[in-house]
């Protein structure tokens, strides 16, 4: 773990606490950082690459004169995880707010996939989220409360291999967790987008073109309606209408359709 050099905040407004995001650098976890940051938080921005990690810290700063501490982990990893979760539970800085958001997508299905990809996926989408969620919970309980965003996916609520299967535990979870750790004031919030204008889909090597115009989603849009939410304390968060809809429709149509619709975008 590294701290970032730059200087204290020099701003006048008092600290609305410190947010916690993991994979910082881009997407939603980049625009998770600085809606955060415009709104008086300090961050702690987490992801594998240090040196991109360092100049969004600079940028960050330099835009909302901000403190931001820089943790270069990877959470395909126990040892990147583990540093993570001693960093939620550190004092005399508590997170207040987490984000989980790192992870990535996979191409093809299950059985053709590599067995060790299967398994490192699975372990970004749910063990390592669990596990910044149970330092989470404990530090957060401690300190007086505090708001946990995990980022999910409309793909939770269909039949869609295993990248459903795995953001369909943490959907499942966050509505448990948004229910019994109320009383110790501690909000989670699942975080539900459809297609994202991010780099997610360009590493994955997926075939934007046969994802349909409607279905794009705007980075700065989602987060805003996941801050709101967990704001408001709600379980769960699905931006826009049109993606509710389709939610909506997908409970009632057969799962052999939902299921080859939703292989669309992979």
């Amino acid at each position: 773990m590294s701290e970032s050099t730059l200087p204290a905040r020099t701003n006048p407004h008092r600290s609305r606490g410190t947010a916690l995001i993991t994979g910082a650098t881009a997407g939603l976890g980049a625009e998770f950082c600085t809606q955060l940051a415009a709104a008086g938080h300090d961050l702690v921005i987490v992801a594998r690459d240090e040196l991109r990690l360092e100049e969004l810290a600079a940028r960050l700063h330099a835009r909302f004169a901000i403190h931001v501490e820089v943790l270069g982990a990877d959470l395909t990893t126990a040892v990147g995880t583990t540093a993570v979760a001693e960093r939620i539970s550190a004092e005399p800085s508590p997170i207040s707010v987490l984000v989980n958001n790192a992870g990535f997508g996979l191409l093809g299905n299950f059985a053709d996939n590599d067995l060790e990809a299967e398994l490192g996926h699975l372990y970004i989408h749910n063990q390592a989220p669990l596990t910044l969620m149970h330092a989470a919970l404990n530090a957060m309980g401690a300190s007086g409360g505090g708001r946990i965003i995990n980022v999910a996916s409309v793909a939770a609520f269909t039949p869609r291999g295993s990248y459903s299967a795995a953001k369909s535990l943490i959907v499942n979870f966050s509505r448990w967790a948004n229910v019994f750790y109320k009383d110790r004031g501690i909000s989670v919030t699942a975080l539900c987008p459809g297609f994202v204008r991010t780099e997610f889909h360009d590493r994955m090597g997926a075939n934007k073109a046969a994802i349909p115009t409607w279905g794009w989603l705007d980075a700065a849009r989602v987060v805003r309606e996941g801050l709101s939410a967990s704001e408001a304390g709600k379980s769960v968060s699905i931006p826009s209408k049109r993606y509710r809809f389709v939610i909506g429709l997908s409970r009632l149509a057969p799962d052999a359709l939902v299921e080859r619709l939703a292989r669309r975008g992979r």
